[in-house]
């Protein structure tokens, strides 16, 4: 017995809008990942420094705070350490959600066979007539070419370091990330120097 042809497109559909889903979902828990960074016992203490990182995740720079983490939790156990993805330019965050709402409205219309063009007035264009024809192509095709700009667009390059809320590193103007001895001499000049200052300020007059 025949299966009839709706029923394999409702079939496909749901499948397509399934993977499409279990992906977001994918990307959702690593960002929620992103931002969950252990901290040490020792770096627990009330009023202790703290050294904040803020990097490019989708530049894969991630990774090399995790690194950066265990060298400076081995050299400065009492340095309160946080780590959390650099935030693009607002116009650039509105872009991004502007991009993926018309991509999944897009999806949408394709797998549910909407003529988009009706509702303007306009002929039917060959590429939008080839995109229902071809719906599992074109919207895996949509999907992954979307996640390409909209990761173009959140890519900043950034590995931004401070300490106590002073800028002490910025990969962005110096266009470089610092060497392991190079954070480490900067941290213990800042520190030197907030020593420095307290004991001035303790000094009786």
């Amino acid at each position: 017995m025949a299966v009839p042809s709706k029923f394999n497109n409702s079939i496909t559909c749901f499948l397509v809008l399934s993977c499409i889903g279990l992906l977001c979902y994918v990307s959702d828990i690593s960002a929620q990942e992103d931002v969950e960074v252990p901290i040490s016992k020792l770096s627990q203490n009330v009023g202790a420094p703290t050294l904040k990182f803020f990097y490019c995740y989708s530049c894969g720079y991630r990774k090399m705070f995790d690194q950066y983490y265990q060298l400076i939790n081995q050299k400065y156990p009492f340095i309160m350490i946080d780590g959390a993805n650099y935030e693009p330019a607002a116009f650039y965050s509105l872009l991004v959600r502007i991009i993926g709402t018309l991509k999944m409205a897009l999806i949408v219309c394709i797998l549910g066979g909407v003529n988009i063009f009706d509702y303007i007035n306009k002929p039917q264009p060959s590429w939008w007539r080839w995109c229902l024809e071809n719906k599992i192509y074109a919207c895996m095709m949509l999907f992954f070419l979307c996640n390409v700009i909209e990761g173009q667009l959140i890519s900043s390059g950034a590995f931004e370091i401070t300490l106590n809320g002073v800028p002490i590193w910025s990969k962005l103007e110096s266009g470089r990330i610092p060497q392991p001895a190079e954070l480490f001499q900067i941290i213990d000049s800042h520190m030197q120097f907030t020593d420095t200052k307290l004991e001035l300020n303790g000094f009786a007059k």
